[in-house]
């Protein structure tokens, strides 16, 4: 069965019960609209409650709700009096969304006249023929004109007026048995699609990379298919588990909204998750994407890190050549409390990271992403990787002792091309049973498998780190 069968047979439904219920027709837009909230989880994914004042007929009511998301989860759709509950039952529900467009309109005018318009550019005249339209296949329409058959005509298509069986915009459809002559505050609560947020990060790194500021902003992007005109609005932080996850790819938003004001959410914990609520209210447009701030940090305390990782794999394997260059990561941390100016929990997002140049412009260094972050926990940034700081590796023995026990000894060069001095740390994941048989520097015990060296490189000088390790399993 075809969509536009389906529809027509719904159509037909509706009509009869209105007919056999005895309903009258009702409709409700945007205008009737007293309060509209919006929750944006960060998953494509919206709670819309909207709020209206209606003036309902006592008896059964058939109530048309216009002016919904064209991305609603119609399954997910829930309807209440405020006012009168105990007055207001619902026996059905329904959702409307054959939407017209040129294509359908002229699917029903077939069998129908229709007015085409044509102009003569040569004689600068207009002309209008009096056509029946027998077929509108593939949106190739086929015209009967005095007797004759058409495939095709030139001009443009006037209709009389707009089939009753066709919307222009989606529409919630209820039967309603209304029992009292009172106005109604009617609750309409649904979720919709195609309507996310994320949340972004901007870090200024002072020159000595002992503090920074920092601003975070959120991105709303509404594709969802209407506006929230004036909504209270909140965002919800956090992994919900979804029983169905959309899988259409994501698209944009055609315009852009900057909203720049001081930290304007509160935010507290909500279930396993965290809600932040806008202090004020917002239009949310659709097709737009609007920006506001999320908040404000001056002279947050930052770590500074250069970091290279070593690979379980070097100690069973003989190597007989040096091993490539080692990257150098740049890593830029800081403590996320109230003692270090921050505190609120960070959702997650991408920061940026820009540092003033010599002649004190900002230039940009980096990004990362990082993930839903609580207070007091540690943020750690990957910046990139060190240009005037080469680590190279070189197996200096290797013995096999048995079948499951090796002994290996490393060199691990550190060269310093910078005009000051830099602590390099060497992260060196071990496994099995392991034994630092000797070594020239100091180390600290991660955990269980993992050891770090940190070691400190003066300026235009090499340093080299050697130890000797045995594993077995």
């Amino acid at each position: 069965m075809t969509i536009r069968n389906r529809f027509l047979i719904i159509t037909s439904i509706f009509i009869y019960s209105i007919l056999i219920l005895g309903l009258t027709e009702q409709t409700t837009t945007a205008a009737d609209q007293e309060n509209v909230e919006v929750t944006v989880y960060n998953s494509n994914l919206g709670l819309v409650k909207d709020i209206r004042d209606i003036g309902l007929d006592k008896g059964k009511v058939a109530l048309r709700f216009m002016d919904v998301a064209s991305r609603i989860n119609p399954r997910s759709v829930h309807i209440k009096s405020l006012s009168h509950p105990d007055m207001f039952s619902v026996l059905e529900q329904n959702y409307e969304f054959d939407l017209m467009n040129p294509s359908k309109l002229m699917d029903k005018y077939v069998g129908k006249e229709v007015k085409l318009l044509r102009y003569n550019e040569f004689k600068d005249t207009k002309e209008i023929v009096i056509a029946t339209l027998l077929s509108n296949n593939n949106n190739q329409p086929i015209y009967k004109i005095n007797d004759e058959i058409y495939l095709g005509y030139g001009g443009r298509v006037i209709l009389p007026e707009i089939p009753e069986n066709l919307i222009a915009r989606p529409t919630l459809v209820w039967f309603l048995d209304n029992r009292t002559n009172m106005r109604h505050k009617i609750q309409v609560s649904y979720l919709t699609y195609d309507i996310n947020w994320s949340a972004d990060y901007v870090m200024v790194v002072g020159k000595d990379n002992k503090t920074c500021d920092i601003n975070g902003w959120v991105t709303i992007n509404n594709m969802s298919g209407t506006t929230y005109k004036d909504a209270k609005l909140k965002l919800v932080a956090g992994e919900i588990h979804r029983a169905w996850e959309d899988k259409r790819r994501r698209t944009y938003a055609k315009g852009m909204v900057v909203e720049a004001a001081p930290p304007q959410f509160k935010e507290e914990e909500f279930f396993e998750y965290h809600i932040y609520t806008l202090n004020r209210r917002s239009t949310l447009k659709n097709n737009q994407e609007k920006q506001i701030q999320l908040l404000e940090s001056s002279s947050v305390k930052i770590k500074k890190e250069l970091i290279v990782y070593g690979y379980q794999g070097y100690y069973t394997v003989r190597y007989t050549e040096k091993i490539p260059k080692q990257d150098v990561n740049v890593f830029i941390s800081f403590i996320n409390s109230k003692d270090n100016r921050m505190g609120m929990p960070l959702p997650e997002g991408i920061i940026r990271l820009y540092t003033p140049d010599e002649e004190n412009t900002l230039q940009f260094i980096g990004e990362d992403r990082i993930e839903h972050t609580p207070k007091d926990e540690e943020v750690r940034v990957k910046v990139g990787k060190a240009f005037d700081v080469v680590c190279e590796r070189l197996q200096s023995d290797y013995d096999r002792i048995s079948e499951r026990t090796y002994e290996t000894e490393w060199e691990i060069s550190i060269r310093n091309h910078k005009k000051e001095g830099v602590t390099v740390s060497l992260i060196e994941p071990l496994f099995g049973d392991w034994e630092i048989i000797s070594s020239t520097h100091s180390y600290n015990k991660l955990d269980a498998h993992t050891i770090r060296f940190d070691v400190n490189v003066p300026s235009n000088k090499e340093i080299k780190v050697n130890y000797r390790v045995r594993v077995s399993w």
